[in-house]
């Protein structure tokens, strides 16, 4: 069976009709096995003719020694497969919540993915985090429940925990045979097939599942070997169940299935695919990547159910002039429009990774950077296979590929036909929440060390470098401590550069508890010739429903965008209720841009200010000493003095925590959360073990793992996601702004 599959895909075109292609990523919770997947399709499509493992760094996709060295996928990283006459775009991203922003900008590009679940833990906190993000996306996604073959592994109640956490309608379109080290196989429940993998092998054998002798006929290739006859009547009763849930969400599925009080095998495909398309159901097959069963029923499905780059809707952006939106096509025809999404410097070229929308880009071409107004040159594309490329002539709507020339590019940036400019979207980018001051131990090392930080940025649009403007030191801020670690690890083994790093610390931010109201500030400035005239009214309030709450500490935990996956965006509102034209509207929008330029730095601790509302309600204007210039400065000075009128409050950046340990070390771990001002929202026994939530300050989880190992032996485990920012209490609020 997946001989012949092998040989259709080294022999297709290379270069399939648009209907053909799939572009979608791998997504899931760390160590779900998301890179053991993706390995495994490229063994099964023929790409590589030798089974890549984690544990021995011999992954196609985890090519960098860090990823090696650390076991975890770091960056995300693009490879090319066929299967059955389609060509397979496909990403591995980043499970580790420290490198969210690697899959914000995958799902950005991608029509559609899939999320790998582990069959033992279900759904886990970043799995719930990178559903999410996919959500805002809307990227149709297919569930697979990965490693049935560990102990304790149990489909129904990984599908309970997919239902229960992402509110999901399950479709559940395999069942298992076998349990744990007995799971030898999976029945085809749309086509009411068994298909088992005999011990030793990497083939399955067929076995049709309908017919009055319930295991019916074998596959005429294959060796006829009996499959248990009572798996025939569990596997009718989870199709009728399939059937019946498919027939709720799709109206013709529905008519067949009042007709004839069953679903035809077309009928209930058509029925997965659009529930797939539309997001109102999920397809859940199962598995295990290590052994290699359910890879290639995994690759049909990616064919048969999740959207071609035709099946997305036309790409839209912002036309010429920055005022009405246009849309492309997925044709090549069109004019060009890409996005540029991963950014890499390599030791021989600088690699811009592109995602195709419309149009036809060719070697040679000149494309215009709709945001910056500059033109660049295309001197080379090539076709990525993690780190190995293949040189192309083109590429079209629908293609993810590298181009070499470009020399401004960033991921967000727009490329597009000089003569049909159109800025599309670019992904999300999220405030750091951790920051480490970095120098190099010599001092003749200063130079190189800013040009490897500047590269680093560029590579990776989450950090963020500074200079601390009351020590002079230079600060690199990020999403965590590993993301921190490995950027600094990557600076001394790319650069040879020794370096110092300080302890990291956190990213405060500043709140209004209690506002103003009728602030005067009046700007005069008079110095010969054309003077500076500006006055303002404003009010100042604490942002209601801007934040998400939650307990902590008795406070409430503002979550920036109401998903708690940490996407910080700064929490401002600014409005005008000036009437009778006393501050006219290019005034109340230079005014506004004042403002926010006065939240930079707020009046505790210079911390970023957050989560308040603005409103201008009265104003003057000068005839001839008014400007836009004025305003803006005004602006700013009324909402410093606003800000220090005002009740305020420190807010600090914390995290949600599974710790899974022992049943006999719970007592000493809930002790220590508390003392790490950890508030538990809840626990799960299973097994043995204990899985303890609770949110943490961010400040407090710094070594966390070492002690936690400490205290249990070894055998204790956890994961953190980000969830949005909390009060601090007054007394560690004086220790910080004592500092």
């Amino acid at each position: 069976m997946r001989t012949s599959r092998r040989t259709l895909a080294t022999t297709t075109a290379s270069r399939p009709a648009l209907t053909s292609v799939r572009n979608l990523g791998i997504l899931a919770h760390v160590d779900a096995g998301k890179t053991t997947v993706t390995e495994r399709i490229l063994f099964a499509t023929g790409s590589v003719h030798k089974r890549g493992e984690v544990h021995e760094g011999t992954t196609v996709t985890d090519y960098d020694d860090q990823e090696r060295d650390r076991g975890i996928t770091i960056f995300a990283a693009a490879v090319s497969c066929t299967w059955d006459g389609h060509r397979i775009n496909l990403i591995d991203t980043p499970g580790h919540v420290d490198f969210a922003d690697e899959v914000e900008r995958s799902l950005r590009v991608l029509d559609g993915a899939v999320a790998v679940f582990d069959a033992v833990a279900g759904v886990e906190p970043q799995s719930e985090s990178v559903w999410r993000q996919a959500d805002r996306y809307g990227v149709p996604r297919i569930a697979f429940v990965n490693k049935l073959d560990r102990a304790g592994a149990d489909l129904d109640t990984a599908v309970a925990s997919l239902r229960e956490r992402l509110g999901v309608v399950p479709l559940v379109a395999q069942l298992p045979i076998g349990r744990e080290d007995g799971f030898t196989g999976l029945v085809d429940l749309v086509r009411m097939r068994a298909l088992v993998w005999p011990p030793g092998s990497d083939s399955y054998e067929t076995y049709e599942m309908r017919g009055t002798g319930g295991v019916g006929e074998a596959s005429p290739v294959t060796e006829v070997t009996e499959v248990d006859a009572g798996l025939r009547a569990e596997a009718d009763r989870r199709r009728r169940l399939l059937e019946e849930t498919a027939a709720e969400l799709h109206p013709a599925a529905l008519e067949e299935f009042c007709a004839t009080d069953a679903l035809s095998d077309g009928t209930l495909a058509l029925a997965l695919r659009e529930a797939t398309l539309d997001g109102s159901g999920t397809v859940v097959l199962c598995g295990s990547a290590y052994r290699n069963r359910g890879v290639e029923p995994l690759l049909d499905a990616v064919a048969a159910y999740l959207p071609s780059p035709a099946d997305t809707p036309p790409v839209r952006g912002t036309a010429a002039g920055g005022r009405e939106q246009e849309q492309r096509l997925p044709d090549p025809g069109e004019p060009v429009a890409a996005l540029a999404f991963k950014v890499a410097v390599t030791a021989t070229g600088r690699l811009t990774y592109v995602r195709v929308y419309s149009g036809t880009l060719r070697k040679g071409d000149t494309v215009l950077d709709a945001g910056t107004g500059r033109t660049e040159r295309v001197a080379r594309i090539l076709r990525v296979q993690a780190d190995q490329h293949t040189e192309l002539e083109q590429a079209q709507a629908g293609d993810i590929v590298a181009v070499v020339g470009l020399k401004t590019a960033r991921a967000g940036t727009t490329l597009c036909a000089p003569q049909a400019p159109l800025l599309l979207e670019p992904p999300a980018v999220a405030d750091p929440v951790v920051s480490v001051a970095v120098e190099a131990r010599r001092s003749t090392d200063t130079g190189r060390l800013a040009s490897a930080l500047a590269r680093l940025v560029e590579e990776d649009p989450s950090l963020v470098v500074r200079s601390d403007p009351e020590t002079g030191q230079t600060v690199l801020s990020g999403m965590g401590e590993l993301h921190l670690e490995v950027a600094v690890e990557k600076i001394r083994r790319d650069h040879g550069l020794e370096l110092a790093v300080g302890r990291p610390q956190v990213s405060y931010r500043e709140t209004v508890v209690r506002g103003v109201a009728g602030l005067v500030h009046r700007h005069v400035k008079q110095d010969g010739g054309a003077g500076q005239f500006a006055h303002v009214v404003i009010d100042v309030e604490p942002l209601e429903g801007g934040q998400d709450t939650a307990e902590h500490d008795g406070g409430p935990v503002g979550r920036a965008d109401g998903r708690g996956d940490g996407r910080a965006e700064t929490v401002f509102a600014f409005g005008s209720t000036v009437v009778g034209g006393r501050v006219p509207q290019e005034y109340v929008r230079a005014v506004e841009a004042g403002c926010r330029d006065a939240l930079a730095d707020g009046p505790l601790g210079g911390y970023p200010v957050t989560g308040l509302r603005v409103t201008l309600t009265d104003g003057a204007t000068h005839s001839k000493d008014s400007s836009e210039m004025a305003f803006r400065t005004a602006g700013r000075a009324a909402l410093r003095a606003a800000l220090r009128a005002s009740a305020m409050a420190l807010l600090e950046p914390v995290a949600e925590v599974v710790v899974t340990v022992p049943d006999e070390a719970v007592g000493a771990v809930l002790g220590d959360l508390a003392a790490r001002r950890g508030r538990v929202s809840g626990s799960t026994g299973r097994s043995g073990t204990t899985a303890v939530t609770a949110v943490v300050p961010l400040a407090e989880l710094f070594g966390y793992a070492s002690r936690l190992r400490s205290r249990t032996q070894g055998r204790g485990t956890f994961t953190t996601r980000p969830a949005g920012l909390a009060p601090v209490p007054e007394a560690v609020a004086a220790e910080v702004l004592a500092r």
